[in-house]
């Protein structure tokens, strides 16, 4: 590509004829001058120029990378860039941007494996996921089909339902392989929470919702309490991504208190097929899903069937401080046939299915919820030195360095309890962990949640009104600020977490010890 003089960029300093540098590109905005959303003037006024300052004050780098392949007609001669563009699959380099694994730390925890499977899915998540994630989380449309099949064949809908048997049998049905080639045997929690965190690293939380939200929480009563039948039909169509499943238990009138739902399913006089009638509501991803993992009141008491779309059921979208691309819905079942066959577990067995897979779920959310955190500790990080505020870096000002420390500290707290969560999890059996990690899980979540609420804050009054526009420099704090009380509600309250984790300690609590 040419290479041009800064003098010779200068000539070119008109709204008929504008040429400026970011960095050491040149770029040549004569046919961009009426197009650009700000206006002329503001391109005017550095045409010639330099405008590095100027368009990193303004603009994310993102916007770069979009325009600079039709907009770049050379480079300036005899200057090497300072601004190092983003690789795909490459890990952040800003401070704090990684867990300190990825950032050249030692760790008990992380293989080769995990670094590599990292890398995969980070560069598919860029190459694949990103452009639709940030037309949808603004459109508000549902994923496409296109793209659940592509991360289905990736492998990522089996990866983040964790390790189990289902790795085994995609591959064999050559449904899927695993990102960064990583063997069935040997994939565990870690990996699992590393797919997970990637689903958080590009700010788009409704449309990252989105990708598996329900199907993380509605396909593990299929594998783990379905007949055989009805494993081998659902289990490869969801991880092929050719169908979507969610859960369906919380309704108008009930949301921890499952005793008291209402949804009815009415076994038929042959005892084929129940007939369910009922209203659930704030289903994640229910308005595009096949499938409902479902809670209903059957004369044996609380039981879950696995409803799939047909007549008499209905989904209407429920506008949320998400975007509508999460696909968040009121759902109607009136009249809806549903074969016997389609029970999991046994009926009046809804309980052990439901409380079966919260210890994952909640985990999962600690898992998502850091990350995001640490988006928004990265974006902080970036603002705060490229900002310039009485003639000084923002950063300069030592209650912004504050609130930068009090964010660090916590996250990384909250990163190691959970890595600590992981481990145990890997060298756990089921039975332990129920035993072992329900009241540390809920207290971690309390943890998490209550970080993610000191963390929105100060990054909000670190962006001041950018925190509030869901455009530009501000977009991924706006984004955090807006949804991060779904992982303080979502899978079970504050509350909730803080007396079912002290519950549990008093259980162990031995009697003999006293002060």
């Amino acid at each position: 590509m040419k290479e041009y003089t800064r003098e010779e960029v200068a000539q070119h300093n008109s709204a008929k004829d504008l040429w400026i540098i970011v960095d050491n590109d040149v770029l040549n905005l004569t046919t961009f001058v009426d197009m650009h959303p700000g206006g002329a003037y503001s391109l005017v006024e550095v045409a010639g120029k330099d405008a590095t300052e100027q368009f990193y004050g303004l603009h994310r780098q993102e916007v770069l990378v979009k325009y600079l392949p039709k907009f770049k007609i050379g480079t300036v001669a005899n200057e090497k860039p300072k601004i190092t563009l983003p690789k795909s699959g490459q890990l952040s380099t800003v401070p704090y941007a990684e867990s300190s694994s990825f950032m050249g730390g030692k760790s008990a925890y992380y293989k080769e494996s995990h670094a590599r499977f990292r890398t995969a899915i980070r560069r598919f998540y860029q190459e694949q996921v990103i452009p639709e994630a940030l037309a949808s989380e603004e459109s508000g449309k549902n994923p496409t089909t296109e793209l659940y099949i592509k991360m289905g064949k990736f492998g990522l809908w089996a990866c983040i339902v964790g390790p189990g048997p289902w790795m085994k049998m995609g591959l064999e049905g050559r449904l899927f392989t695993l990102p960064g080639d990583v063997k069935p045997e040997e994939f565990d929690y870690f990996h699992e929470q590393i797919a997970h965190e990637e689903n958080r690293t590009f700010g788009c939380p409704s449309f990252a919702d989105s990708l598996g939200g329900g199907l993380v929480i509605g396909l593990p009563p299929v594998f783990n309490f379905g007949t055989d039948a009805l494993r081998a039909r659902i289990v490869p169509e969801v991880l092929s991504g050719s169908k979507r499943i969610c859960l369906a238990i919380t309704e108008p009138y009930t949301g921890s208190d499952v005793a008291r739902i209402k949804c009815t399913a009415v076994l038929s006089e042959d005892k084929s097929h129940y007939i369910v009638n009922g209203i659930k509501k704030w289903i994640t991803n229910g308005t595009f899903s096949d499938y409902f993992s479902t809670a209903v009141l059957t004369e044996s008491g609380i039981s879950m069937l696995l409803i799939e779309r047909g007549d008499g059921v209905e989904t209407t979208q429920i506008k949320t401080s998400y975007s509508s691309c999460a696909g968040t819905a009121l759902v109607t079942f009136e009249n809806v046939k549903v074969p016997v066959g389609n029970l999991l577990g046994k009926e009046g067995g809804g309980f052990q299915v439901i409380m079966f897979n919260f210890n994952h779920e909640r985990w999962c959310i600690n898992t998502t919820q850091i990350r995001a955190a640490r988006l928004v500790v990265e974006e902080c990080f970036k603002w705060a030195t490229q900002r310039s505020v009485f003639g000084k870096p923002l950063v300069a000002q030592p209650v912004i360095r504050n609130k930068l420390g009090m964010m660090i500290s916590q996250l990384e707290a909250c990163q190691n309890w959970q890595e600590n969560l992981t481990y145990q999890m890997c060298n756990m059996t089921y039975k332990e962990q129920a035993k072992h990690l329900a009241g540390p899980i809920a207290l971690c979540k309390l943890a998490v949640t209550r970080m993610c609420t000191m963390v929105s804050d100060n990054a909000c009054q670190i962006f001041g009104g950018r925190a509030l526009t869901k455009t530009g420099m501000g977009r991924v704090i706006e984004g955090f600020q807006r949804t991060f009380k779904y992982g303080a509600i979502l899978g079970g309250s504050e509350e909730i977490m803080a007396d079912l984790g002290v519950r549990q300690a008093i259980r162990s609590m031995p009697q003999s010890s006293k002060l």
